[in-house]
């Protein structure tokens, strides 16, 4: 795990050797071990290293044999070994011990189809120092992040955006046409960022760039091949044994390997899993001083049924609250999911003890554990019975007809999947929002960014639908984005091992009835979970990371800290700070619920600070 910035050196008037040390100074969180650099005519590369395999061997960046090809990696390939095997055979000749090397000779034999062969996560580039070519890749789930800035002719990349500001050349500048999308979604939810000429590369896409154009395509599409004919046990024994193999590739390491513990069961089957092995595995909770937002009684109870020991931390609200600013810099944009915060603490407190943890993401988004998923299939089934016609016809007498039960469910029929996938994860409806904003906005409907994902899997059924899109966004956009830059901030890598190329198409020829059905979520994970953990463990209703934020705005101390920030020369910059107030003293009273939207607010206006007044 590392990080990496580089940039094309077009139009370098300046000390190139400087500058690429001042990039990647600017994210040595993500690589403290060491720092190396290259440069010659046409690319200036700074590469942060966080040692995990071959300590003393696998310096960054890398040359192949004649040293013709330059890489750049930040990740881990767990099947690099047989990998290797495969390029020694057909004459390469390796100088370390790393996954990172397997990339490089991987694509002098195979080109980009090297991609195909790669299990892991991964965001890297590969300089043609004879051709001028850029090649660069990001893994199918978008764990690692990569971002680039284009133009005028400037071409800059890498791990983290912070790093472009130490270019001469980067004009930093807000694209104030995404604070609508930011505030539906809370995130931006395309290739584009909330700053103007940077974008993502997005998961499962790579890119080549040569005289000033750029190419990006996309590598692997997910592809759902549904068996119907297989029984719930046939699948709980394919997770059981994928799942086993996955974690075992998860723990190579060279440095000790710990695991986040929640009271869940996704965390707990990882735990379980690996505590299988010889070893003690360390594993970290977190929680708070108020019992009822606390999951530390569940953690602490199973690690003492598993035997492994459990190290735990408490978040107070003041540390909670002096966090954002830092945090907020952390994540480059502006993520205004609170559980952000309690991660951060986390992964600070598993730093002082190992280097890497398996953690559980992306076992919602794979074996179906949202309750959205639930009601998509009633949906799914309602709009097979029920025309078109009729269920819109039905949707408009019941959108102006006084509250009845099952109103809301026949307004929502009445729509197309993808609308009821953001009138569930909307925090601001398009209206709403526009009474909140200095200056009236156009913008794309948030909608459009979504439906090009049901648009991509027409034939599915509607749970199966709002698993892809979740895939492609609240997973890449928000899931995976805190996990990477809340354990990178603290130097420590975090590992996915649900999310493994073989068990994401293992989970896509799961029949929906066996992963969210019945008022049951992840039904054939749980049933493979089971067989190992407590049932009251495996049975475990979702909690994510609560945090007691609801109650802490309510108190003066807190409440007052916001409220300066919502009367601030920032906040009236961009926003009707009249309504920002109404929200938040009808949240403090209880006439509302208005954490969430607060909480957007909030932490955007300490974003700009972190990125446009204080540095």
């Amino acid at each position: 795990m590392c990080g990496f910035a580089g940039y094309i050196n077009n139009y370098a008037t300046f000390d190139k050797m400087e500058v690429i040390k001042a990039m990647a100074d600017r994210i040595v969180h993500r690589g403290p071990d060491d720092a190396h650099y290259y440069v010659d005519d046409g690319i200036s590369l700074g590469f942060r290293r966080l040692s995990i395999i071959d300590l003393e061997g696998g310096r960054q960046p890398i040359l192949n044999e004649d040293g013709s090809l330059v890489l750049l990696f930040n990740g881990e390939i767990y099947n690099y070994q047989s990998i290797r095997e495969e390029l020694l055979k057909a004459g390469h000749v390796f100088t370390t011990k790393t996954d990172s090397e397997v990339i490089l000779h991987g694509y002098e034999e195979y080109g980009k189809k090297i991609l195909d062969r790669l299990r892991g996560m991964f965001a890297f580039i590969i300089w043609n120092k004879e051709t001028k070519e850029l090649f660069g890749a990001r893994d199918i789930f978008g764990i690692k992040p990569f971002y680039y800035y284009r133009k005028d002719g400037e071409f800059l990349f890498g791990s983290e955006i912070k790093s472009f500001l130490s270019h001469p050349n980067f004009q930093k500048e807000l694209d104030e046409d995404m604070i609508p999308l930011y505030l539906s979604y809370e995130y931006i939810p395309d290739e584009r960022t909330i700053f103007k000429n940077v974008f993502k590369l997005p998961g499962a896409h790579c890119f080549t760039y040569k005289d000033g154009k750029l190419k990006v395509e996309r590598y692997y599409h997910i592809q759902y091949k549904i068996e119907e004919d297989k029984n719930l046990e046939y699948w709980e024994d394919a997770i059981t044994k994928e799942f086993t193999e996955s974690v075992a590739m998860h723990q190579i390491a060279d440095v000790e390997v710990g695991c986040f513990l929640s009271s869940g069961v996704d965390s707990s089957y990882v735990v379980k899993e690996v505590s299988k092995g010889t070893e003690k595995i360390k594993t970290f909770s977190v929680g708070y001083e108020e019992e009822k937002y606390s999951e530390l009684p569940y953690a602490q109870d199973f690690s003492s049924v598993v035997g492994v020991p459990n190290i735990a931390n408490k978040v107070s609200a003041d540390e909670f609250f002096d966090a954002v600013p830092e945090i907020q810099y952390f994540m480059d944009e502006p993520l205004p999911n609170p559980s952000e915060i309690p991660l951060y603490f986390l992964a600070k407190n598993a730093r002082r003890y190992v280097k890497v943890v398996l953690s559980g993401e992306g076992a919602d988004e794979l074996f179906g554990g949202y309750p959205m998923y639930l009601a998509g299939g009633h949906f799914d089934r309602y709009t097979h019975k029920v025309p078109r016609p009729i269920r819109k016809a039905l949707g408009t007498v019941a959108r102006h007809a006084p509250s009845f039960k099952g109103k809301n469910f026949i307004v929502r029929g009445a729509m197309e999947p993808y609308q009821r996938f953001m009138r569930a994860n909307y925090v601001f409806q398009s209206a709403e929002r526009q009474k909140y904003l200095k200056r009236p906005i156009a913008t794309k409907l948030p909608e459009e960014y979504s439906k090009r994902y049901f648009d991509e899997v027409p034939n599915l059924d509607e749970p199966t639908q709002l698993q892809y899109a979740d895939m492609h966004t609240w997973m890449i956009y928000d899931i995976l984005l805190k996990a990477d830059r809340m354990s990178m901030a603290n130097s420590l890598e975090l590992r996915v091992p649900f999310l493994d190329r073989k068990m994401l198409e293992l989970s896509t020829r799961i029949p929906t009835r066996f992963r969210a059905a019945n008022e049951t979520t992840k039904i054939a994970l749980r049933g493979a979970a089971i067989k190992q953990l407590p049932e009251r463990t495996a049975n475990k209703k979702k909690l994510g990371f609560p945090v007691p934020l609801n109650d802490w705005l309510r108190e003066d101390k807190y409440y007052n800290k916001v409220k300066a920030a919502f009367q601030s020369d920032i906040a009236e910059k961009f926003f009707v700070t009249g309504e920002l107030m109404r929200l938040l003293d009808d949240h403090k009273s209880g006439k509302a619920l208005n954490m969430q939207k607060i909480w957007s607010f909030y932490t955007f206006i300490l974003w700009y600070e972190q990125f446009f007044v204080l540095n």
